[in-house]
């Protein structure tokens, strides 16, 4: 394997004269030269200091592992808490390669405060990555843990906007327009005062201004939140990410995995409540009953809108906050053609997301395995 040097690294972040569509050193696609880009603030560490700080990457600090990286807690010697993601030695191919540091570039320069923070980097004695450490854990965590307290209405409100805010600083406020591809509530890390953090963008892609999406293979994602367009056809724009959202909205508000036990979706299962207008059972019943059915319903129908099939039909992060925040907006245009709603009638991705080609890399829901 051939490690990049630190000035290699370095120019990952440097825009210079590049243009899109040049290579750099690495084989990444720089994004266009932006005017007085934010000057980065990662810091390159050692290998002896991310060794000292997890205690030499014990399996008592290991806290996550996916389909090619691991993640372990750390303490530095300033006291600070971190989170160190490790590709794994058995993931080594280039294509991983290049995707870990497509990470690195891509998240090095959001800044936001529901996105989580790139602390620095290692590339001496392998590929790291460093970020802040969430000490609550992830949503997916409070909300399927029988073991911990459920989370009361204001808590999962403040989740559900912060997530939706971060999101929508990727599509519209970043100035690499960054499309996550992986929004689900095991990748949205929560603060000591539960404020929601975007994380885990091993497969965010950039998508520069005068595209439209991005046609990818092969298609990775977690069952239960892949868009329709981008599970059969490989199209990736602002619209999958607004689907898993969606996906993501109905886990807060219900309690319900994304996946069930029965392999039935969460998405699938919540159309056919919401098309009875049965809307109250929904409610994740450990709430009991203590929640505000004003912002419940805002919440309810921002998902409704969500995770349409067509995404034409969808909304944009934009439009989703105003949903969410109860904004005033025109709820009519939403309103499907009848030839519309019969054709969102006719997909039911119960089966479709399980009959997967042996080529597709997809992860298991998060009710079957982490990623």
């Amino acid at each position: 394997m051939k490690y990049m040097r630190s000035n290699s690294l370095k120019r990952l972040f440097s825009f210079g004269r590049r243009g899109f569509g040049e290579e750099n050193d690495v084989g990444l696609v720089v994004p266009p030269y932006v005017q007085n880009p934010p000057r980065p603030s990662w810091k390159c560490f050692s290998y002896e200091e991310l060794f000292d700080a997890t205690n030499g990457f014990s399996s008592g600090n290991l806290i996550g592992k996916g389909g090619y990286a691991e993640v372990y807690k750390g303490r530095l010697n300033g006291g600070e808490e971190i989170a160190v993601k490790r590709l794994t030695r058995t993931s080594r191919d280039e294509r991983k390669e290049k995707e870990f540091l497509t990470e690195i570039g891509t998240i090095g320069h959001a800044r936001h405060s529901n996105v989580l923070p790139l602390l620095g980097c290692c590339i001496d004695n392998g590929l790291y990555l460093v970020f802040e450490l969430s000490t609550v854990g992830s949503v997916a965590s409070l909300i399927h843990d029988e073991k911990v307290p459920p989370l009361d209405w204001k808590t999962r409100y403040k989740i559900a906007i912060g997530t939706a805010r971060g999101l929508h600083y990727l599509h519209k406020g970043c100035k690499r327009r960054i499309i996550h591809r992986d929004i689900k509530a095991s990748n949205i890390l929560l603060t000591a005062d539960f404020e929601p953090k975007i994380s885990d963008f091993g497969l965010a892609r950039w998508l520069p201004s005068q595209w439209t999406h991005h046609s990818i293979a092969p298609i990775e994602g977690t069952f239960g939140h892949l868009a329709p367009e981008y599970y059969m056809h490989g199209v990736v724009d602002e619209k999958t990410d607004v689907f898993a959202f969606g996906v993501f909205l109905l886990e807060v508000i219900s309690g319900r995995k994304p996946v069930d036990g029965s392999h039935q979706s969460l998405h699938s299962l919540a159309k056919q409540i919401l098309n009875k207008g049965e809307i109250e059972k929904l409610v994740d019943p450990k709430l009991g009953g203590a929640y505000d059915v004003t912002q419940f319903n805002r919440l309810a129908f921002a998902a409704s809108l969500c995770i349409r099939a067509s995404a034409t039909w969808r909304p944009t992060m934009s439009e989703v906050l105003e949903a969410m925040e109860g904004r005033e907006m025109d709820k009519e245009k939403w309103v499907m053609p009848k030839e519309e709603e019969q054709e969102e009638e006719f997909w039911d991705f119960q089966d479709l997301e399980y009959a997967y080609d042996s080529s597709f890399s997809i992860s298991l829901p998060d009710s079957i395995g982490s990623t």
